[in-house]
């Protein structure tokens, strides 16, 4: 089929039939038309269709064999490729100012490593190396939408898989016949779950390799309507909400969900590792993907710090603050944090290197110092909002107050230097649906775990830098 569309992305949702309970109710199928999910679902849609776009056609897809596909999947040969595929990137980031974190790149970046990576699979078994390839083809040719689970519940955080609930509480392996394995439990958190096509379940890599670990050590892929499987969202922050009210959460909003596996039958062909806790571990770092998984999520940072940095100008320069130093301080803060993620993305650019299987990766080292800097030099982006806008941000009306009868006030009252009362509250609730709404807060959880516990994630970036180097100097200048 090639790129998608909108068109096709709507038929084949509404082909669908996953089950879903949302603000207590059950659906199987039908979400595209539920409030809950109809401004997103809106939204992946018109991302199809800036593939067909002849605007943003050639920066979105690139041909193979005759047939447009898109660009997420192009297994990078050069550095020249790594920044086409950036520039497709930053055109999807740029239409929600950053705040989508699941748009189909992420995950197909991942999976243009892995599919890549067949050498690595076949330790484990033959078969999986051609399974792993197979599915990149098959999510590539088909342009499907994924998610991905990898988080075991957080019913006891002392206890490892096996311990909780005598096992039975995280996704594992209870069986296997001739044609496959059968998995229940559940798994968190599976980011738009319900609207996807198909869904990664990978591991964790944390798990010790002790015999009892061995039900939960797999990675798999099944449809997201597959008999068995069942999300249980929270509750939605969109609701068919108004775009000028909501301007992000009303578009945006990526429903989380748990997935919950009851007895769900995976075939053979659809597993890519059953076992080996310590290959398991290693499947990001070892095939690359977690470098080119990095990449996508640094350049949609760089675009949603932009998109920060515009936003605090605007509203410094409508209300009159942006000549006082204490306000430009904060733009500068935002400045800084700009440049240094641009740097980041630079660098890991400029020293990619083609890895084993062939697959121009670029540098993890900036990138692994991005995935630890900007999850907390994001938390500021809201409170510089807050800041600035302070009582503003408190004394919004809705869009159905600014065209009914307080409209004549709100466009005298509510004016600022710059500004109508109109565009004026606008504006406003844009820095409110960033800063300090239900999406907001969302989003800075979401951002601060992006890629895990912040702690542990500093961790494993001081066991894998190399320090020799520096330890070297100092011991020269020292004379040891």
């Amino acid at each position: 089929m090639g790129a998608r569309s909108g068109a096709d992305y709507l038929e084949a949702l509404a082909a669908a039939r996953p089950l879903v309970h949302i603000h207590g109710e059950t659906l199987r199928g039908g979400v595209a038309e539920h409030p809950a999910f109809a401004g997103l679902v809106a939204t992946y849609a018109s991302l199809y269709d800036m593939q067909h776009d002849p605007a943003t056609r050639e920066t979105m897809t690139f041909e193979i064999a005759g047939e447009r596909t898109g660009m997420s999947f192009l297994v990078p040969r050069t550095v020249a490729d790594l920044e086409r595929r950036r520039a497709m990137m930053e055109t999807w980031a740029r239409v929600s100012l950053g705040t989508l974190g699941r748009t189909g790149d992420y995950l197909n970046c991942a999976l243009v490593a892995l599919g890549a990576a067949g050498p690595w699979f076949a330790q484990a078994d033959p078969a999986f190396a051609h399974n792993i390839h197979a599915y990149f083809e098959r999510v590539r040719d088909e342009d499907l939408l994924l998610t991905h689970t990898l988080i075991t519940p957080q019913a006891n955080r002392s206890q490892n898989a096996a311990q909780q609930e005598g096992g039975t509480l995280t996704a594992r392996i209870v069986r296997e016949d001739d044609s496959g394995v059968v998995i229940s439990g559940a798994r968190m958190l599976a980011t738009i779950g319900p609207i996807a096509d198909e869904m990664l379940v990978f591991p964790s890599t944390v798990l010790k390799g002790e015999p009892q670990d061995a039900p939960y050590c797999f990675a798999l892929a099944l449809p997201c309507d597959a008999p068995g499987v069942r999300f249980v969202c929270r509750e939605s922050f969109d609701g068919a909400r108004d775009h000028y009210d909501h301007p992000l959460s009303s578009r945006f909003e990526e429903i989380d969900a748990v997935v919950i596996f009851d007895d769900v039958h995976v075939p053979f062909e659809r597993c890519f590792l059953l076992g080996h806790p310590e290959m398991c571990n290693a499947i990001y770092a070892d095939t690359t993907a977690a470098a080119h998984m990095t990449h996508q999520v640094a350049t949609r940072a760089a675009v949603k710090t932009e998109a920060t940095l515009g936003l605090v100008s605007l509203l410094a320069e409508t209300i009159g603050i942006d000549q006082f130093q204490h306000v430009q301080e904060d733009i500068a803060e935002v400045i800084v944090a700009l440049e240094i993620v641009r740097a980041l993305i630079g660098a890991a650019e400029h020293d990619a290197a083609l890895n084993q299987f062939g697959v121009m990766t670029p540098r993890m080292e900036p990138l692994n110092a991005c995935r630890n800097w900007f999850p907390k030099t994001s938390q500021r982006f809201p409170q510089i909002l807050r800041k600035l806008g302070a009582s503003g941000l408190m004394a919004l009306p809705t869009h159905a107050d600014v065209d009914g009868d307080a409209g004549a006030e709100i466009e005298r009252y509510l004016r600022s230097a710059t500004l109508g009362g109109a565009d004026r509250v606008r504006l406003f609730r844009l820095a409110w649906d960033m800063s300090m709404s239900a999406f907001a807060g969302r989003q800075a959880l979401y951002e601060y775990f992006f890629f895990g516990d912040p702690v542990r994630m500093a961790g494993a970036l001081v066991r894998s830098y190399d320090r020799s180097g520096a330890i070297e100097l100092v011991n020269r200048f020292l004379g040891y």
